[in-house]
């Protein structure tokens, strides 16, 4: 189907990187790649074949979810190539960036950990709610009422 390897980096742009950063590198486009399908298939599932890709995403059963999709979403290749494709143009327009960043990273130890930033919000975390307390006892309004 398609291969992430060196090859690929060369493509995009991305040749001239060390190797242990190819390494990441090949790493962060696989991740991406595989939660941009996901969410794009996702969007086509009943909440049954969504409960039923799940259990075999649960179980690290990838060759049941490979298969369960050939059954179920025969166009999954297609969704793959088209997502691949979108990656690596959005890559491409970032390489020289990437790269830059990257060689400052190497150069500059300081800068390999950069502290987080305060200003953006992780969209995933879920909002900080305080108990709730001093509510009156149910018992006590039904016998006011």
């Amino acid at each position: 189907m398609f291969k992430l390897d060196d090859n690929l980096l060369q493509e995009l742009g991305l040749g001239t990187l060390p190797p242990a950063e190819k390494n990441k590198m090949l790493a962060h486009i696989y991740e991406t790649l595989e939660l941009r399908v996901g969410m794009k298939l996702a969007e086509q599932m009943s909440d049954e074949q969504l409960d039923e890709f799940e259990a075999f995403i649960d179980k690290n059963d990838e060759a049941g979810a490979l298969k369960w999709l050939e059954t179920n979403f025969p166009n999954y290749k297609q969704v793959v190539a088209d997502e691949l494709e979108k990656l690596k143009a959005e890559i491409k327009a970032q390489a020289p960036q990437i790269i830059e960043a990257t060689m400052a990273q190497l150069n500059n130890p300081a800068m390999a950990t950069p502290p987080p930033s305060p200003a953006v919000p992780d969209p995933f975390a879920q909002p900080s709610v305080p108990p709730i307390q001093n509510l009156p006892n149910p018992d006590d309004l039904a016998k006011a009422a």
